[in-house]
């Protein structure tokens, strides 16, 4: 149920590498990663059941839907079976549906046509709740494989000027998963670090987390349930907190 984060603007090929080895170990679902790296992940992953997921436009969602719809094609051509867009916001804010229906069912043609999925980023940290359950009712129209709360990293500047994310909030997971057809699924991504915190994520009807706790979520619960645990937080120190 877990798609491994690496992220993070200053992750390297070294955190790459050290990640994969992570998936690997827990067996995730998938790795998520930059786009430069698709194809590197795919080679550190041949043979195993992780799958290579990328993002596209990331994390702001600005890049034109020309440039998407092939960021898209590359990923696919490189290895990645995952593609984890980001909605154009401003149009999104704007009620511009037509734009944003359209550049959600461009980026979901291509990823079909290569044999991937789309998972569909809203940033719910700038949207309303009426603005999210549109974006949830044009992904039931296009027919993409999943809806999902956040990037990680849409941070809100405060009335003290200090940035912050909310990322995943159970609210907004119920919300989704409402609007959402049933055949939709829903992935919580942004701030999930704790086993309990995946948890009441899991009670919403989620299918999927992002995470870059992976280790620290899977051997607490493996302590909790029975097999010790060999996590090593000084091994799986995350510079982002995300």
């Amino acid at each position: 149920m877990i798609d491994h984060s690496i992220l993070h603007p200053t992750a390297t090929d070294e955190d790459l590498r050290a990640g994969c080895a992570v998936a690997l170990k827990y067996g995730t679902a998938t790795v998520c990663i930059k786009p430069y790296a698709v194809a590197e992940a795919s080679k550190l992953l041949e043979g195993s059941d992780v799958q290579v997921c990328t993002v596209i436009g990331f994390p702001h969602g600005g890049s034109s839907t020309a440039i998407k719809v092939a960021e898209a094609r590359l990923a696919c051509s490189e290895g990645a079976t995952e593609i984890d867009m980001v909605v154009n916001i401003g149009k999104v804010i704007a009620a511009d549906w037509d734009y944003v229906q359209q550049e959600i069912q461009a980026i979901n043609d291509e990823t079909l046509l290569h044999g991937g999925i789309l998972k569909v980023i809203f940033e719910n940290d700038y949207l309303t709740d009426d603005l999210k359950i549109r974006l949830c009712e044009i992904c039931n129209e296009v027919g993409v494989a999943f809806v999902k709360t956040s990037t990680g990293y849409g941070y809100v500047k405060g009335s003290d000027g200090k940035f912050s994310a909310k990322g995943a909030t159970i609210p907004d997971l119920i919300l989704m998963r409402k609007h959402s057809d049933p055949s939709i699924q829903i992935k919580a991504a942004g701030g999930i670090r704790t086993f309990d915190e995946m948890l009441a994520a899991i009670e919403t009807g989620i299918s999927r987390v992002g995470a870059t706790a992976t280790a620290a979520i899977l051997e607490e619960a493996k302590a909790r349930f029975g097999g010790g645990s060999d996590y090593n937080p000084q091994e799986s120190a995350d510079p982002s907190g995300y």
